[in-house]
This record gives structure tokens, C-alpha cells and sequence, in this order.
């Protein structure tokens, strides 16, 4: 992709998403997503209705009239972005390939952070770490971030989200507001290295598939590539115990989603290729709100 290309698919999903993002997610993510407590600002005079709680004594006596003690919400929060680059997200048969859904979830993400003035920091992973951007402000930062999204060339096709996981609690030691972006369709056992994550920060997991993914239709006999490992095979799709078998697969690594984020206390949603993300999204901070 020449830079001029890449530039005007940035500008695209940067119209998109930071509308999505202003007009939509900027207060539902301030809401969902809470600061570290409440800190000291300054004092003003009592006003009918205030708490008596609030009013500093000291002020008071000084002045000889009430005064209260006016706090604000500390955000100072950080927004980390788990995305899988694997070979599997290059797939899709409706509207978008998953990756590209993916990202314009990721950016909508990263720009109501933005909005909110927090840090933002990226992680790319297949069976290993691809990139690591530390968390850091600002809407250059978050067009970076993008730019990286859609012109990343990963050097394996394969994933282990466990591996992520472990890099991710290296790596970021204060909590962090982490989302997890996959199709989650992985070998590996996830679980322990998730609940560890999850104890430390305020992880959800977002699952992002293709409805025809779900099941092999009946086609004969047709090629199938394996996008992880390259590998061709011929399948008779006219075999009901091969579509069977298929279709069990998948309702494994779905329900394997689930149940781990359920069991180690982790946020989750699930959006397919099709469906209208910004409704997804919207009604996961609700929920949560």
C-alpha cells in the first residue's frame, strides 16, 4: 500500500469512527470506564442544597460565612488495545473482512479515549508479540495507532493469546482499561494467563466473527486453505458427519470464549462481520454502566 493510499484509508475510518466516537461513545465510555477516585480541587461559597458534608470548617472560620470543598473525578486512565493480527481475521463474506472490522471498532475506541483524555497504547499479536506502542495522549498518537492497524504485516499467521497475555502483564503495570479484539479462534489455552490479567485490570474481550463461519454449507468437494498454516486440503462438504463435526468445532471455540472471560470476572461481547458494531458496542457500556 503506497503512502497516498494509506493516508486516504486513514482519513476514512478516522471520519467514521471519531464521529461514532463524539457523537455516540464519548460520554457512555467516560461512564462505563470510572477514574481512580475523586480528587481535592478547590472551595467555594455553601450554596442551598450543597452537602453540609462537604463544607471545610477551617475556610469557614476564617471567612466567617460557609465554604465547601469541591472535588472532581481523577481519570488519568489508560486505554490498552490487545489486537490479533493473525491469518484468520483476513476473512469475511459480508460488507468486511474481520480485521477490518477490527479496527474501525479499535479506532473508535482509541479516539473516545482520546475524547476523555486518556493514554492509549497498542499491542499486535499472532503466536507472538508483533508490536507494542506504549500508552501515550493525543490525536496523532491515536492516527498512528491506525495507521498501524491497517498496514501492519504480521510475521506469523498463527495465534496464542495466552503468549499476549503474559506480555501484557510485563509490560503494564498500572491497571489499565484493556479490550482483547479477536475472532478467538486459537489452540491455545487462555484462561489462567486471562484471570491473571483480569485481576490486575478491567479486561473485556471482544469477539468479532463471520456468520458463515459457523457452519460449511454443502458444496461437493472443494479446496480449503487453512489461513494460520497455509496448508490446502480437499473437503467433501456433501458429508453431514464432516459438517457436523465442522460446526462442533466452532460452537467450542465460541463457548471457550465465553466461559473464560465469564469465569475469570472479564467483560465480553461478541459482533459479527454484518452486524452494526456501534449498537454492540453502545449496548455493552450500558449494561456495564
Amino acid at each position: 500500500m503506497d503512502t497516498k493510499e494509506l493516508l486516504k484509508k486513514v482519513r476514512k475510518i478516522e471520519i467514521k469512527t471519531r464521529r461514532v466516537s463524539d457523537n455516540v461513545f464519548g460520554g457512555e465510555y467516560h461512564s462505563t470506564f470510572k477514574g481512580r477516585g475523586m480528587t481535592f480541587s478547590e472551595v467555594r461559597q455553601y450554596q442551598f442544597g450543597d452537602d453540609i458534608r462537604a463544607i471545610d470548617w477551617n475556610v469557614t472560620a476564617r471567612y466567617n460565612e460557609p465554604y465547601i470543598k469541591v472535588f472532581e473525578e481523577e481519570r488519568e486512565l489508560t486505554l490498552m488495545l490487545m489486537v490479533d493480527v493473525s491469518g484468520s481475521l483476513l476473512f469475511g463474506t459480508q460488507n468486511q473482512f474481520k480485521k477490518e472490522k477490527l479496527t474501525e471498532i479499535a479506532a473508535t475506541l482509541a479516539f473516545s479515549a482520546t475524547q476523555n483524555n486518556d493514554k492509549v497504547g497498542l499491542l499486535l499479536f499472532s503466536d507472538e508479540i508483533e508490536l507494542f506502542i506504549p500508552p501515550k495522549k493525543g490525536k496523532s498518537h491515536v492516527l498512528r495507532i491506525i495507521r498501524e492497524l491497517l498496514e501492519f504485516s504480521p510475521k506469523s499467521n498463527k495465534t496464542n493469546i495466552s503468549q499476549a497475555f503474559k506480555y501484557l502483564s510485563n509490560v503494564q503495570k498500572k491497571k489499565a482499561i484493556v479490550f482483547v479484539l479477536s475472532d478467538f479462534v486459537a489452540e491455545d489455552d487462555f484462561v489462567q494467563t486471562l484471570k491473571i490479567a483480569s485481576g490486575k485490570h478491567d479486561v473485556t474481550g471482544i469477539r468479532v466473527y463471520d456468520a458463515k463461519e459457523e457452519e460449511i454449507p454443502n458444496l461437493g468437494v472443494i479446496p480449503v486453505q487453512d489461513q494460520e498454516t497455509g496448508k490446502l486440503r480437499y473437503v467433501n462438504t456433501s458429508s453431514k458427519s464432516i459438517r457436523n463435526e465442522y460446526a462442533a468445532y466452532y460452537r467450542e471455540k465460541a463457548s471457550y470464549f465465553q466461559e473464560s472471560f465469564s469465569k475469570s470476572g472479564a467483560g465480553m461481547m461478541s459482533c459479527a462481520t454484518h452486524q452494526d458494531y456501534v449498537k454492540q458496542l453502545l449496548g455493552y457500556f450500558k449494561r456495564r454502566g
